[in-house]
């Protein structure tokens, strides 16, 4: 049976947010953009933890969402992140996403403040209603410290505004639970657990590996939805290592903007108070990179 968003399966891309001389690189961004439109991913998702959005201001925050939404033309659908653990900013730059002409939303739960589950859902509801957008739900309690229960994401199903979900819990149980519940649109917020989550009735990834590979990615939910489940188990097996390492040696999106650098496609610094890959744990990345079948650049 069809899901919620149904337009939003397959490869969702969680964007770099490049950066030069401190500032964001606006040229570099439509080279990114670029490249995911001739990979055929079906959307991107730019400002997100990936984006290092709590490090943008909010000028910036807006801007790379329109530079997105221009960048991409209608090749690709754009589904920026414009969470907060303010719901009155939360809303603001929903609203402005929409205006810009985003397709939906990718909304994390709210971080530090630790809201209840009726909190939870009183926030998301207001997303819901300030907006004729899909939101996604975001959930990353390792993030936010506080996980998104099921039940909530099932009582907020019942909302119409509420298209999707980014899992990212690392929770099967609490996966199947919403997909046995719902017609929610469940995209894997963890490269790691695309298989897995598609094996139970998940749609795609919010992948950060796309970054770099969105071609395996991309086959991986394609040969997957076609039924190959032994190619789609070798392409899981194959971006393993490097999906770990990428998720697993730094907090992201530290990993992956060094890897991007080391194939010459370099985004830039991270801003403090992330701080670039230790040269021991680069030197991994490098061996990791080369085993996959990529090239790295020459020091």
């Amino acid at each position: 049976m069809p899901t919620r968003a149904e337009r939003f399966a397959g490869l969702s891309v969680a964007m770099v947010t490049p950066f030069r001389d401190g500032a964001i690189d606006s040229k570099r961004l439509k080279e990114q953009v670029d490249f995911q439109a001739a990979a055929g991913t079906t959307c991107i998702c730019p400002v997100g933890t990936t984006g290092e959005s709590p490090t943008l201001t909010h000028e910036e925050h807006e801007r790379v969402i329109a530079e997105s939404v221009e960048a991409a033309a209608g090749r690709m659908l754009v589904m920026p992140g414009t969470g907060s653990n303010s719901t009155a900013e939360a809303v603001r730059l929903t609203k402005f996403a929409a205006r810009a002409g985003a397709d939906a939303a990718l909304v994390v739960g709210p971080y530090y403040n630790r809201p209840t589950q009726e909190g939870i859902y009183e926030h998301f509801k207001a997303l819901a209603e300030a907006v004729e957008i899909p939101i996604c739900i975001y959930n990353i309690p390792s993030r936010t410290g506080r996980n998104i229960e099921p039940e909530t994401i099932i009582r907020l199903a019942e909302l119409p505004g509420i298209a999707m979900v980014k899992e990212a819990t690392g929770s099967l149980d609490q996966a199947s639970q919403v997909l046995a519940a719902t017609d929610l649109t469940l995209l894997s917020g963890d490269d790691s657990m695309t298989l897995p989550l598609l094996a139970i009735g998940g749609r795609g990834v919010i992948s950060v590996v796309g970054n770099l590979v969105p071609a395996d990615m991309k086959s991986l939910c394609e040969a997957f939805d076609s039924g190959d489940l032994a190619s789609a188990r070798e392409l899981h097996l194959k971006l393993f290592s490097l999906c770990r390492d990428l998720l697993g040696l730094a907090s992201n999106p530290i990993p992956i903007k060094a890897a991007l650098a080391m194939v010459g496609r370099d985004t830039g610094d991270v801003r403090l108070p992330l701080v670039p890959l230790e040269a021991p744990l680069a030197e991994r990345l490098r061996q990791v990179i080369t085993a996959y079948g990529l090239v790295p650049q020459a020091v």
